[in-house]
């Protein structure tokens, strides 16, 4: 409900210029989100039925990835089927220490936490900088900002110097990149027999040459059925590994409901994202998720995307020719990464795909 004498532009800008995030908001202690972040009425969608049995997402075991042939086969299987059918998997026996994905999280708390001077050295909307700190990317276009801030840089193929990465995470963050590069390409060689194709054809195409690294921050929030963490949105990217702790609020909207991704100790969670279902031809879904405000915070998480994103490009991406035919005609239009991260990004999070802009 719009407030009497309220000026949405001032008040973004009021926010914005603070450079302090949600995070400032709550150490303010206020007891009533600001106006910003309330949803309209229309979509403030009902939360329920969020824990049935038979919508559980599932949680892939590759252990048996390198030595057992049979177990290499029902992993691919079961990626597959994930794949086509929810487009979130959790994975386990990983190859990446517990150890390394609890500092991980750490060193995000440690980041957001630090002394806000230090902090807000990094706070920009220049997305060509190193490291970028802000809170909602979409903050001056979406209809409500989320209960979030954010810090991400691109840490693949040209990261930045470690000088350039902040103090309070930078030695994790260099270390956790290359688990997640390692693990990428694992996951595109699944994905990619699980197409049918041989294993190297999704990294023969450049698929896991970028990795953007985004760790969100969600605090306690006082309000949580007036807003969200994060709004319903696909990925932009190829794939997509999330590294969250054990507060829980990531949802998955599938079969008309949204279904709540229950955090799993040691386990990441994978998704396709729009560029492999384009490429895919929509064998593969790139499916809505979002995250819930909650009351417990702060909520911690770190989003690995595997992509060039907005970096300049001109390699083409259409429908892979072996997965087309007369009876399954491609069903997107060539795009280049670049061209489609800069329309995805201009849009933000408004709840529909980028994807149907690239509909034949």
């Amino acid at each position: 409900m719009e407030v009497a004498g309220y000026d949405r532009a001032r008040e973004l800008k009021a926010f914005d210029d603070a450079k302090t995030g949600v995070k400032g908001l709550v150490d303010a202690r206020v007891e009533k989100i600001p106006q910003i972040f309330v949803l309209p009425s229309d979509n403030v969608e009902e939360v329920s039925d969020t824990n049935r049995a038979d919508f559980s997402i599932p949680v892939i075991d590759l252990e048996a990835i390198e030595n057992d042939s049979i177990g290499h086969e029902m992993i691919v299987e079961k990626i597959r089927d994930a794949s086509e059918t929810w487009g979130f998997f959790q994975v386990v026996n990983h190859g990446i220490p517990v150890s390394v994905l609890e500092e991980m999280l750490r060193g995000v708390r440690r980041f957001f936490e630090q002394e806000t001077e230090v902090k807000k050295q990094f706070y920009t909307r220049d997305v060509t900088r190193k490291v970028v700190y802000n809170s909602n990317s979409d903050l001056y276009s979406s209809p409500a900002a989320n209960w979030r801030d954010t810090f991400f840089c691109f840490m693949a193929p040209n990261p930045p110097k470690p000088e350039e990465l902040p103090d309070a995470c930078r030695d994790i963050q260099i270390e956790y990149s290359k688990h997640v590069l390692r693990l990428g390409f694992r996951l595109f060689g699944l994905l990619s027999e699980a197409l049918g194709l041989e294993r190297s054809r999704l990294t023969d195409m450049d698929c896991a040459n970028g990795l953007t690294f985004v760790c969100h921050y969600y605090p306690a929030c006082p309000e949580p059925e007036l807003t969200l963490g994060t709004s319903k949105h696909t990925d932009d990217v190829f794939l997509t590994v999330l590294l969250q702790d054990q507060i829980g609020g990531l949802q998955v909207f599938i079969k008309d409901k949204w279904i709540n991704i229950p955090p799993v100790p040691g386990a990441l969670v994978v998704n396709i994202g729009d560029l492999l279902q384009l490429i895919s031809n929509g064998k593969f879904k790139s499916v809505e998720h979002r995250v819930l405000a909650n009351h417990k915070g702060p909520r911690t998480s770190v989003a690995c995307f595997f992509s060039t994103s907005l970096a300049p490009s001109s390699k083409l991406y259409g429908p892979i020719k072996e997965l087309i035919s007369e009876d399954n005609p491609p069903k997107y239009r060539e795009t280049t990464v670049q061209e489609f991260a800069t329309y995805s990004y201009s849009k933000g999070l408004d709840g529909t795909s980028p994807l149907l802009h690239f509909r034949i």
